[in-house]
């Protein structure tokens, strides 16, 4: 009988899936589709990222050659800089959820060594892909559809290789979100700091399909040189200027709620999941509809809505 009380008297353990994940789920996709529909790449392309890249570079970034290697490199981390909010590259957002929880109790007892510890394993991941690819660039060149000025009816070759890269990215940020939430089987249930080295590869990914007329200025830059070590160092640099500003948010969070945003996170597996989930669900279908829903309506092949400052 005591024994039975005793037993009574410990709590059970947290459920590590959120509550309500049907509502959570639709909750999510709304999001991302209603960011999809408002989207505005004209105000997020041209007026924040050409006027950042034109302010930090002290010349116009379009028109002006890039005069060397170390130009071209600084060019690189500028432009990366300055295309943080491009369409190709918002998804990043969703890298905070997981980035706390490979983080854990190191990002508050570690000071900033355990702070630092999940951006560093994002960033292997981002650097891994974005260097390889830099290489194999320069070494392709002009055979990659991204370079290329060719039209297929009446789509451009190299969106046509942003929808098939950008499709890819958007639904796996879809399934490692249901997977999350413990809906579909998660590989790295038990492995955040795989998740987070994915993410940064799926982040590296994002310069496969980026047409972004700044970052394909750089990659025929880096073609003409003809050294695949300045196409790997340059899109690096490409990938850490994209990161920047979101591991200085994440930084920010930790250090101004010192450690409270993560704690919080941590006390219930359940909200770390149901966060973690939710944005990567929402970028993702995002992601997947902004580039292969709404992209090919823009030149005639089905139909999505248009906001009137579009």
């Amino acid at each position: 009988m005591a024994l039975t009380e005793e037993r009574s008297l410990i709590a059970p353990p947290e459920p590590a899936r959120p509550a309500r994940r049907g509502a959570l789920i639709v909750g999510s996709i709304v999001a991302g589709l209603a960011l999809a529909v408002l989207w505005s790449f004209e105000f997020v392309d041209h007026v924040i990222g050409d006027n950042v890249a034109n302010t930090l570079l002290g010349h116009d970034a379009k028109a002006t050659a890039i005069g060397g290697t170390v130009a071209g490199l600084v060019f690189a981390f500028v432009s990366g800089l300055a295309g943080t909010f491009t369409a190709c590259n918002i998804a990043m957002a969703a890298s905070i959820g997981p980035m706390s929880q490979a983080g854990g109790a190191s990002a508050t007892r570690s000071g900033l060594r355990g702070l630092l510890r999940p951006v560093g394993w994002l960033t292997l991941g981002m650097v891994t892909v974005s260097a390889v690819y830099g290489f194999v660039g320069v070494l392709l060149g002009d055979r990659l559809p991204q370079l290329s000025t060719d039209v297929v009816g009446g789509l451009p070759v190299r969106l046509i290789q942003s929808m098939v890269a950008f499709g890819v990215i958007g639904l796996a940020f879809v399934y490692l979100g249901l997977a999350a939430i413990g809906v579909l089987p998660d590989p790295f249930a038990r492995r955040p700091v795989g998740r987070v080295v994915l993410l940064g590869a799926l982040v590296g990914g994002f310069l496969i399909g980026r047409p972004y007329p700044l970052f394909n200025k750089l990659f025929h830059w880096a073609v003409d040189t003809g050294n695949p070590l300045y196409g790997a160092g340059a899109f690096v640099l490409q990938s850490l200027g994209n990161i920047l500003i979101v591991s200085v948010l994440f930084a920010v969070v930790v250090l101004v709620t010192r450690g409270g945003f993560v704690r919080w996170l941590a006390a219930k597996p359940a909200r770390t999941a149901a966060v973690t989930g939710a944005l990567l669900i929402a970028l993702g279908v995002f992601t997947f509809v902004y580039w292969d829903i709404r992209l090919p309506a823009m030149f005639g092949y089905g139909w999505f809505p248009k906001m009137p400052y579009r």
